[in-house]
């Protein structure tokens, strides 16, 4: 019996192993694309990395750098990246096209794109650009709606001069006014606390929210494909990404210092978690849109993702019979 008991004792710890090392290797390897290189606003992703959130929930997770929400998002679409996160409405105007990517959740719940001009330009309204040359990148989601405020402003197109500069040469090139540039198209969330750490003066803000631009901000989209295939794992993505972001949303330093623990350099530095705190501040400020009325972290509000659509179809040539809800699900919060 004592021997039973001993060989019995033998298959249970072996059972046991071969489970713990089955849970070991359940984990999904998963990449998230990034709509650009780290700021503020990606702390919520860096947290949950850190403090083991995002493998609580059965993912390694992969965080890479972008090169626009355009990019993310077609970088989804053609299944290098699992998750993306970036502008919502640049995202519509892929899926518009036969993109098969859809928004799972809603980070920034509203825009904060704007035209950012350098104080010593003398421009004191939107007016006062024509004729200007204005600066911005390629893939930038900050390009889809400018054309609205442009119309909106009783300007067209051809009253702006645009010109598009490298991704990591944006701000560097507003500083020193290149090709006679006195701004840019960027983020209130972002652009004017990197102006502000490489010397220049708080820009004079345009936001596209005063000309009638009002839009869903940053989504995390996914594959149509993944939602079919594998709704457990965007279940478990969604819900620890929310988790994620509202531990920042309670606790954002720690955020902050957990994105410094990944980038380094000057992240880490008191300079640069200053900050990526102060870009952080802007996402957590609009969470929830004015809609979202109980304040459901990630809501893809209806009303919300109505209205911008109605305003793509009138200025950027959406097709006439999108449906708003087509862009969207809320199955996985």
């Amino acid at each position: 019996e004592g021997g039973t008991m001993k060989y019995s004792k033998i298959i249970i710890t072996a059972l046991s192993f071969l489970f713990l090392a089955s849970v070991a290797k359940s984990e999904d390897d998963v990449k998230l694309r990034l709509n650009w290189m780290y700021y503020g606003s990606h702390a919520g992703f860096a947290h949950g990395f850190v403090n083991g959130i995002y493998e609580k929930y059965g993912i390694d997770l992969d965080i890479r750098s972008g090169n626009g929400s355009s990019s993310a998002h077609r970088l989804v679409a053609n299944g290098d990246s699992d998750f993306s996160y970036g502008s919502c409405g640049a995202m519509v105007d892929l899926a518009s096209k036969g993109a098969p990517v859809k928004s799972v959740g809603v980070i920034d719940a509203m825009g904060t794109e704007a035209v950012l001009v350098r104080p010593d330009a003398g421009v004191s309204s939107i007016q006062d650009l024509k004729g200007k040359e204005i600066l911005t990148t390629a893939n930038a989601g900050v390009n889809t709606f400018f054309p609205i405020v442009l119309a909106n402003a009783g300007l067209s197109e051809s009253d702006i001069n645009i010109t598009v500069v490298p991704d990591g040469a944006l701000v560097s090139s507003y500083l020193e006014g290149s090709g006679g540039s006195v701004g840019i198209l960027g983020g209130l969330d972002d652009k004017p606390a990197e102006i502000k750490a490489n010397g220049g003066d708080q820009p004079v803000a345009f936001p596209y929210s005063d000309f009638g631009v009002n839009q869903v901000g940053y989504c995390v989209a996914t594959h149509t494909d993944t939602i079919k295939n594998n709704p457990d794992l965007v279940k478990r993505f969604v819900q620890a990404t929310m988790e994620a972001y509202a531990e920042a949303e309670a606790n954002p330093d720690a955020a902050v210092n957990a994105m410094a623990d990944i980038v380094g350099g000057s992240f880490a530095e008191d300079a640069g978690k200053q900050q990526a705190r102060e870009v952080l501040d802007v996402t957590l400020g609009i969470l929830y849109s004015n809609a979202n009325t109980d304040k459901v972290l990630g809501l893809n509000v209806a009303s919300d993702w109505e209205g911008m659509v109605k305003l793509m179809k009138e200025y950027n040539d959406l097709d006439a019979g999108a449906n708003a809800a087509d862009f969207y699900t809320n199955d996985f919060l």
